[in-house]
C-alpha cells in the first residue's frame, strides 16, 4: 500500500489510472492531499487561499458520478490548484494585491472552467507576485513563497506557488501562466515541468487586451506527461481569443513515447548573455543524456539581435495599457517594481511600439529559418540558481551588473518574443542540491513534439548517475528522493 506521502508525489498520470480503475477514490486522494497542505504550507506558503469545504463537496459528487457512469473527463479526481491571477467564480482572486484582498470574481476563467468540466478538484490559489511581475513570488498581502529544496531561497516566479505546491506534493496538477519566464523559471527552481505553449493553444481569456499574445497560460506538473495531460482539458479554439483559432486535433493525453534518433536538435550557446558557472556546468551535464537518444546534435543558436529591446517595449506598453490606471491611482500601495514598470510604459512612443512590432517580424522570420534546419533548441532555463527569498530580484550574474530586475532573466524572455512552445524539464541538481532545468525550444505549433522530447529526455535523465551532485531527474535530492519536507527536515 502506497503511504501518504508517496501518494501525494506520484505523477498526475498515474494516480488519474488509480482513480479511473477504482483504485483511488477522489475522496481519498484529496483527504490526502489536504492533509499533505496542512502539513508543509505553513513552511512554503505556495497556496494562499484554500477552498477545503467546496473541494471536499466536489470529491463526493466525483465518486458518485464515478459509480454511475463512470469518469467525468481526464482530469476526474484530480487535485488542482489555479495561479493567483486566474479569476474563479466565488473564490478570491487577488493578483498577489492588497488592492484586491477581497475581490470575488463570479465568473470564471476560461481555464478555470474547462479544468473543472474535466473533472479536476479545486484545492485553491497559489501565490504570485504583486500583478504577476517578476520573477520572485513575494506580496505585501501573502509574502514570499519558499523553495521546498532549501527554505532560504525563492521558488521563482511569478507561478512560483505552484511550482512550490506541486514539488511539495500538496497538488498532483497546476496551472501557469508565462510572459517572460514566469512558467519556466520556477519550474526550474523547484524540479517540476513547466510549459509555455505556443500562443494560441490554450485561450488566454479574460483578458484587457486580447491581442497581446506574449503572455500565455500553460499546464505544469511533475513530468512531461502531467502537463500533457491537463493540456488535452485546457486547450482548444475559443471564438474570443484571436490567437485561440487552431484546429488541429492533438491528443495530448496519449503516449508520449517516441522515438528521436536522427533528428537534429541545436545545443545552444549562452546567446551573449552571462550565466553562474553552476547552471553551465549543469546544462554540460546533461548532454550525454540528450546524445543518447540519438539525436543529431549540433552547436547553434538562433539570431535574437533586437529581441530584448523588442520585448520590453511590447511589455511596458502592456502594463501601462492594462494595470497603469490601477496602479497609478493606487501611488505607494503598489510595490515599487511594478510603479517604476507602469511608469516606464507610459514614456513608450508610437514609433517606439511600431519599431518594436517591425523588429519581432524580423526575429520571427529569423527563427522560422532556424527551425527549417532544428527541430528543437537547448538552452538553460535561467541564467542564475535559487537566490535568497529576501533577494529582490539579482544584481550580478557571472560578475556582470544587472541594469535591472529584468536582467538575469533574458535566457527566459528572449525566447517568449519567438512565439514558439518552450519547457523547463527537471535535469539535474547542482553539488550543493539545488535543482537546475534544461529549457526545450520547439518550432511554432509543436507542443506535441516538445512534451514528448521532454518526456524521452526524463527517461534517460532518470537512468543515469544517481549521485547527487550529478544530472538526476527525479530520483534524488541533495536530502532524499523528494523535495526536503519542510516540516520533517
Amino acid at each position: 500500500m502506497t503511504d501518504a506521502q508517496d501518494l501525494c508525489l506520484l505523477p498526475a498520470v498515474e494516480l488519474a489510472r488509480r482513480l479511473r480503475a477504482r483504485e483511488l477514490s477522489a475522496r481519498e486522494l484529496l483527504a490526502v492531499s489536504l492533509a499533505r497542505v496542512d502539513a508543509v504550507n505553513p513552511a512554503v506558503n505556495a497556496l494562499v487561499t484554500r477552498d477545503d469545504v467546496r473541494a471536499r463537496q466536489r470529491a463526493g459528487e466525483l465518486d458518485e458520478q464515478m459509480m454511475r457512469t463512470g469518469a467525468v473527463g481526464p482530469l476526474h479526481g484530480l487535485p488542482i490548484a489555479h495561479k493567483d491571477l486566474l479569476p474563479t467564480a466565488g473564490l478570491r482572486t487577488t493578483w498577489g494585491s492588497t488592492l484586491y484582498a477581497d475581490t470575488v470574481p463570479t465568473k470564471d476563467a476560461v481555464l478555470a472552467a474547462r479544468v473543472f468540466d474535466a473533472g479536476a478538484v479545486r484545492l485553491g490559489k497559489t501565490n504570485v507576485p504583486e500583478f504577476g511581475v517578476g520573477s520572485q513570488t513575494t506580496n505585501a498581502l501573502f509574502g514570499s513563497t519558499r523553495n521546498p529544496y532549501d527554505l532560504a531561497l525563492t521558488s521563482g516566479g511569478s507561478s512560483g506557488g505552484a511550482a512550490a505546491a506541486l514539488a511539495t506534493g500538496m497538488v498532483a496538477l497546476a496551472d501557469g501562466s508565462d510572459m517572460g519566464g514566469s512558467l519556466r523559471n520556477p519550474a526550474s527552481f523547484c524540479n517540476v515541468f513547466g510549459l509555455r505553449p505556443t500562443p494560441g493553444r490554450v485561450p488566454n481569456l479574460p483578458a484587457n487586451d486580447a491581442w497581446f499574445d506574449l503572455t500565455v497560460l500553460g499546464p505544469m506538473g511533475r513530468c512531461a506527461a502531467d502537463a500533457a495531460l491537463l493540456l488535452s482539458a485546457i486547450s482548444g479554439p475559443d471564438p474570443a481569443d484571436p490567437y485561440a483559432t487552431m484546429t488541429d486535433r492533438v491528443d495530448f493525453a496519449a503516449p508520449l513515447d517516441r522515438d528521436f534518433t536522427g533528428v537534429r536538435v541545436a545545443w545552444g550557446g549562452p546567446l551573449g548573455l552571462p550565466f553562474d558557472r553552476q547552471v553551465l556546468e549543469a546544462f554540460d551535464r546533461a548532454r550525454p543524456g540528450v546524445e543518447q537518444l540519438g539525436v543529431q546534435l549540433t552547436e547553434a543558436e538562433p539570431d535574437l539581435r533586437g529581441a530584448d529591446a523588442a520585448f520590453r517595449v511590447l511589455r511596458g506598453w502592456h502594463l501601462a495599457t492594462t494595470i497603469g490606471d490601477v496602479v497609478e491611482a493606487a501611488g505607494d500601495e503598489v510595490v515599487d517594481i511594478v510603479r517604476e514598470n507602469v511608469a516606464y510604459g507610459r514614456t513608450v512612443t508610437a514609433t517606439q511600439l511600431a519599431a518594436a512590432l517591425q523588429q519581432r517580424t524580423l526575429l520571427l522570420q529569423r527563427a522560422q529559418e532556424f527551425f527549417t534546419r532544428h527541430r528543437f533548441l537547448l538552452m538553460p532555463v535561467s541564467q542564475v540558481l535559487p537566490f535568497g527569498v529576501d533577494t529582490r530580484w539579482v544584481r550580478e550574474v557571472a560578475g556582470e551588473p544587472m541594469a535591472d530586475y529584468l536582467g538575469w532573466m533574458r535566457s527566459a524572455y528572449l525566447i517568449s518574443v519567438l512565439r514558439v512552445p518552450a519547457a523547463s524539464v527537471p535535469a539535474g541538481f547542482t553539488a550543493a542540491g539545488l535543482p537546475v532545468g534544461l529549457q526545450v525550444i520547439g518550432r511554432p505549433g509543436d507542443d506535441l513534439g516538445v512534451l514528448q522530447f521532454c518526456h524521452a529526455l526524463e527517461q534517460v535523465f532518470a537512468a543515469g548517475d544517481r549521485r547527487p551532485d550529478v544530472a538526476v531527474l527525479g530520483t534524488v535530492s541533495h536530502r532524499g528522493s523528494a523535495p526536503v519536507d519542510p516540516v520533517n527536515g
